[in-house]
């Protein structure tokens, strides 16, 4: 049998949990998952610090969506705006490779709250979503044998190993549509990263999120990142899986 094609799941989030106490302007939780091999993978983490030299040099360097958006923590760089033009051109053009595929779930909470109430963990909930559709689009892939392992941005203790129950628990129990075997022959690892340890596939995960999720709350408005990005959308036969938004 052929050595497994390793491939990796990044994930993280915009927006915040909360049920209870939320900001009006922004009611929604966004999990955005990224797909890729090791392959590409390698790619990526090149093309993003050949990215990092060129406007950074040695100087360590996390890409985040929200220091980028308001030129702190680093990106005071970006209050030149050619040098702004320059770096999103750039980014741009890494984003825009079809080389990684986008699976995520976006909860929507005024609705979410009135059907299910405001107890209920949206991140776990999120998750089950995105681990269904991405056995769907490993198996659309139709290779003999394909290893899968999964990263999170890590959000404390307690969290983490919630989570990590919560991810074992689909594992062995599997979700509506997609029982445990099939879960089960692609997951493999499950790992909590700190951002701080710069890890490429995060922090894509974490530019893709925000403008995705800009785009779930008003479609019509200009959204030059999310028209660099949706084509990356996991889709098979014209259909959407990989924008999940919840509920509908």
């Amino acid at each position: 049998m052929a050595e497994p094609v390793k491939y990796y799941l990044f994930l993280d989030e915009c927006g915040d949990q909360n049920l209870v106490d939320f900001d009006p302007e922004f009611p929604i939780f966004t999990l955005c998952g990224i797909v890729v091999s090791d392959e590409q993978l390698r790619k990526l983490e090149t093309q993003i610090k050949e990215l990092k030299n060129k406007f950074w040099g040695e100087k360590q360097i996390i890409l985040h969506s929200r220091d980028i958006r308001k030129c702190q923590n680093g990106f005071e760089i970006l209050l030149d705006l050619n040098v702004k033009k320059e770096f999103y051109s750039c980014v741009n053009q890494i984003l825009g490779q079809d080389i990684y595929t986008i699976i995520c779930c976006a909860i929507l909470k005024e609705p979410y709250i009135r059907q299910y109430g405001k107890l209920n963990d949206v991140y776990a909930l999120s998750l089950s979503f995105i681990m269904e559709r991405t056995v769907f689009f490993l198996d659309s892939l139709k290779q003999e044998s394909i290893e899968l392992n999964t990263i999170i941005e890590r959000r404390g203790k307690k969290e983490d190993n919630a989570l990590l129950a919560y991810y074992n628990q689909l594992m062995d129990k599997g979700t509506y549509w997609v029982e445990s075997s099939r879960i089960k022959k692609y997951f493999k690892t499950f790992e909590p990263k700190y951002k701080s340890e710069n890890v490429t596939g995060l922090q894509i995960a974490d530019l893709i999120a925000y403008p995705i999720t800009r785009y779930i709350l008003n479609k019509d408005a200009v959204n030059y990142a999310y028209d660099v990005i949706k084509d990356n959308i996991y889709t098979d036969n014209g259909k959407v899986y990989g924008l999940k938004v919840f509920p509908t």
